[in-house]
């Protein structure tokens, strides 16, 4: 287990460094557009209880004529981002890949061809990183068994008909189109799979986890093809990473009291299939802070992006890439390869350190003084990382004929960064400073 550790620590070398990547979901369910009856849109086959002869109608429409993921990676690019994960296949049991195993797949669609293929190589050009989303659910494989979360539960007389579904000729399936995806298309950095949920009980029918899909026969599969892949921790069986979904973790994630690599999931207003209506749109300075918040507690942050039934992403989530973009072209040194300080930093503020850099990021930006606990003779340089701009500071607790602000209580510790009135121009300012010696 010691070894295993030690093995996963050197596959996510390069996950920690990059800390910032693209979540894509993508599929049919982008055609339907919208929230499902309680669910989200890509969840609509089931929220809405949607037929097999309905749901039919959205994958003969399926045409993506304006999909050109060279513009997707580009995007991605200029926005900061490292690198990228895609839905392969969601729950509804779509492929994006030219799959040997089922006729359910894009290039059976008007699209004619592998989508998927178009996708690793634009990502794969721009030098991202490459990730598959891979649904473990299929609601469209004809051999997996009814449960509380399928489009047909309600009907009991074909859950009568349907009772003999066997699992075990479902996860030959699954694993099946795992080995086509690690097989096909060159070395692959991540593998996301998506969901176990034992934890469910309908009385008539319990949740799936890793005995149902095969999880530790899998892995080993998964291992021997790929040896350096990440692995996520929705298999009920350990993997790479922790990945919590649409909330930010107060602390750095720990198992047992050892802290873990991690990476939180977000939207950019909810959904994570395209949703035409949904106007809950995260503002850019929103997802800086969340970014920032991420790194300062050892995580990574994965933003999310569903483009629309046509190939194109959403102008207003182009919009607040670019914005994004904007601020990491000239902060990025202050999240890639950073991580949590063991300073402590103040109020409304986040540190992130790398080495002898600590970053101190201003959420919001006070009048004249900030006050750094601790940091008092170890500092020998401080600047505005956004055009480097040096900032004057004073180590200590004042005398009587300083004008340093709030001296009361003040430590002897104390660095007291003499600020600008002006707040930067920018999302988020940070300021670098440049330590004496590694915390």
């Amino acid at each position: 287990m010691v070894e295993d550790k030690e093995l996963s620590a050197q596959r996510s070398a390069w996950f920690v460094q990059d800390r910032f990547g693209l979540f894509i979901h993508w599929g049919l369910y982008s055609a339907i557009a919208r929230y499902g009856r309680g669910g989200l849109a890509e969840w609509s086959k089931s929220t809405d209880k949607i037929s097999e002869e309905k749901y039919q109608d959205y994958f003969d429409a399926f045409d993506p004529d304006l999909y050109d993921p060279r513009a997707w990676a580009r995007t991605a690019k200029q926005a900061g981002m490292r690198y990228a994960v895609i839905t392969t296949k969601h729950h509804d049991g779509f492929c994006l890949w030219d799959s040997a195993l089922t006729d359910y797949k894009a290039s059976n669609t008007q699209a004619g061809r592998d989508l998927l293929r178009e996708w690793v190589d634009a990502f794969r050009a721009e030098g991202l990183k490459i990730g598959f989303y891979h649904s473990l659910i299929d609601w469209h494989h004809s051999e997996f068994t009814i449960d509380g979360f399928h489009p047909r539960r309600e009907d009991l007389e074909f859950r009568e008909r349907e009772k003999g579904r066997d699992m075990h000729k479902y996860a030959e399936y699954l694993h099946g189109q795992v080995r086509e995806l690690l097989t096909g298309y060159g070395q692959i950095d991540i593998m996301w799979l998506d969901f176990s949920y034992t934890f469910m009980d309908w009385d008539w029918a319990k949740g799936k986890g890793k005995d149902d899909w095969q999880s530790e026969k899998l892995v080993a599969m998964i291992r021997e093809l790929q040896p350096d892949i990440l692995l996520n921790n929705r298999l009920e069986v350990e993997g790479d990473f922790q990945t919590p979904e649409q909330y930010q973790p107060r602390t750095w994630i720990s198992e047992q009291g050892k802290r873990v690599t991690w990476e939180v999931c977000q939207t950019l207003n909810g959904s994570w299939g395209y949703d035409r209506d949904n106007q809950n749109w995260k503002s850019p300075d929103l997802l800086v802070r969340m970014l920032i918040d991420t790194v300062s507690k050892g995580g990574n942050l994965i933003l999310n992006v569903g483009p629309t039934a046509r190939g194109e992403f959403d102008p207003q989530a182009v919009a607040t890439l670019q914005a994004l973009g904007e601020w990491t072209h000239v902060h990025g040194r202050a999240v890639y390869g950073a991580t949590q300080s063991t300073y402590s930093a103040p109020e409304d503020c986040r540190f992130t350190r790398r080495g002898k850099r600590l970053y101190l990021h201003i959420f919001a930006w006070p009048m004249q003084h900030l006050h750094l606990d601790g940091l008092a003779g170890r500092v020998t340089y401080a600047h505005l990382l956004n055009d480097g701009s040096e900032i004057r500071f004073q180590e200590g607790i004042p005398d009587e004929g300083g004008h340093v602000s709030g001296k009361d209580g003040m430590r002897p510790d104390t660095l007291t960064l003499e600020l600008p009135i002006q707040r930067p121009d920018v999302l988020v300012p940070v300021i670098e400073l440049f330590l004496k010696d590694e915390e």
